[in-house]
């Protein structure tokens, strides 16, 4: 069974900011910043690491706190730019 873009981002989250913490206990309506720690340097970190994982170009106009509140919002921002 493949894994779902939630379950993807959550272990590229975990992975790239070097959390200590299970991807599958990150809640996907969480925010990131407020309950995990990201901060803006991190939010640069996981704009590469989603352009890596998934193939898609992360534009300027794109990086907005709201594609990266949260897992969810995450995802949803995946999905629109997925081929």
């Amino acid at each position: 069974m493949a894994a779902t873009v939630e379950d993807r981002l959550k272990t590229m989250i975990v992975e790239r900011l070097f959390m200590k913490i299970e991807p599958d206990r990150i809640e996907e309506s969480k925010s990131l910043i407020d309950e995990y720690g990201v901060d803006s340097v991190s939010l640069l970190e996981l704009v590469v690491g989603i352009e890596e994982e998934f193939g898609i170009e992360v534009g300027d106009e794109d990086f907005s706190v709201a594609n990266f509140e949260t897992v969810s919002a995450l995802a949803d921002f995946v999905r629109k730019r997925m081929p």
